[in-house]
């Protein structure tokens, strides 16, 4: 009896894990369906990075977020920016549609030198750099380590100053071997929709995502495995990195404005703005009073306004 029952255990396990890798697999390939890429590959050493180019003036390059893609920037700000500039929108390494090619997780040096690469090749030799949150910090460190490959830098809502609190309880599981190959595929297939809706808006709190923003989004590509492992890994070495980073901010000798929301509680603006803003020579700091995490979805013009003030103090207007 031992026997069967073990036998008829294994078997029931055996069909709940093919379930949950043909359903992880199934959502996946509607994610990408519903939202294919927007843009065009952008081959460099042999990576593939996805760019949105749009509009024609001065070079503006966006960089999302955590768990981001290109739509997060051309929900909103890409077409209002791309009334004056040529923008360039790129999704990250390992998120939305460009390739990972680092197994434990792409630094956000090694992003900036491959995004800067791709820029390059689409013809942005020195363009203003715009990153949100995670991709603020790999917006510094472009402006440190590519002084000469960047006019002005513009920082929304950044991941700049090395913070206490601890990585948490999802990202820490997602970034290991055992959480990719046993954790994910069961979130891939089985959370639902609501419950990633729900998680949307507390990234957007106080606020909550605007009317056709999910939609736009595609919140199924952050939900793939292998971009939530991707991004559990790069979020799990970045404190390391922006500690790293930091003592070499006062080198950065282009226009720079810093874009944050008074009211984020994920990237607090008392820590990481009001200190950033004395470590950079130079720079302005612009406050949205009650704004929260996502300046550049929920008050998108006064982004494309501290854009436009970078330009015209980099001589770009």
């Amino acid at each position: 009896m031992v026997i069967k029952a073990l036998i008829f255990l294994g078997l029931v396990l055996s069909g709940l894990t093919l379930l949950a890798f043909w359903r992880a697999a199934h959502n996946e390939a509607a994610a990408e369906a519903n939202f294919p890429p927007e843009g065009e590959l952008v081959m460099v050493d042999g990576v593939a990075v996805h760019a949105v180019v749009m509009g024609e003036g001065p070079d503006v390059v966006l960089i999302h977020g955590s768990s981001g893609n290109t739509r997060d920037m051309t929900f909103a700000l890409a077409p209002i920016l791309a009334k004056n500039f040529r923008v360039i929108v790129f999704d990250r390494p390992g998120l939305g549609y460009s390739d990972s090619f680092n197994p434990n997780g792409e630094t956000i040096e090694e992003q900036a030198l491959i995004l800067q690469k791709a820029a390059a090749q689409l013809g942005a030799d020195r363009p203003i750099v715009a990153g949100q949150s995670y991709g603020g910090s790999v917006s510094l460190a472009w402006a440190v380590t590519r002084p000469e490959n960047i006019s002005a830098l513009v920082l929304i809502a950044p991941a700049a100053i090395p913070w206490e609190t601890p990585l948490d309880g999802f990202n820490k599981l997602a970034s290991t071997p055992a959480g990719n190959t046993l954790a994910l595929p069961l979130i891939t297939a089985f959370v639902p929709e609501w419950y990633v809706e729900k998680a949307l808006d507390k990234v957007f709190a106080p606020q909550v995502a605007p009317e056709g923003y999910s939609q736009h989004f595609g919140p199924g590509l952050t939900m793939r495995r292998a971009s939530m492992h991707a991004n559990a890994k790069q979020r799990a070495n970045l404190l390391d990195e922006v500690r790293a980073l930091q003592p070499r901010y006062g080198e950065i000798s282009v226009p720079t404005e810093v874009v944050h929301g008074t009211a984020d509680t994920t990237v607090s603006f008392a820590w990481h703005a009001e200190q950033l803003i004395d470590q950079i020579p130079n720079a302005e700091l612009i406050e949205l009073p009650g704004i929260g995490h996502m300046p550049q979805v929920v008050a998108a013009p006064e982004v494309a306004s501290a854009i436009d003030r970078a330009a015209e103090r980099a001589g770009l207007r």
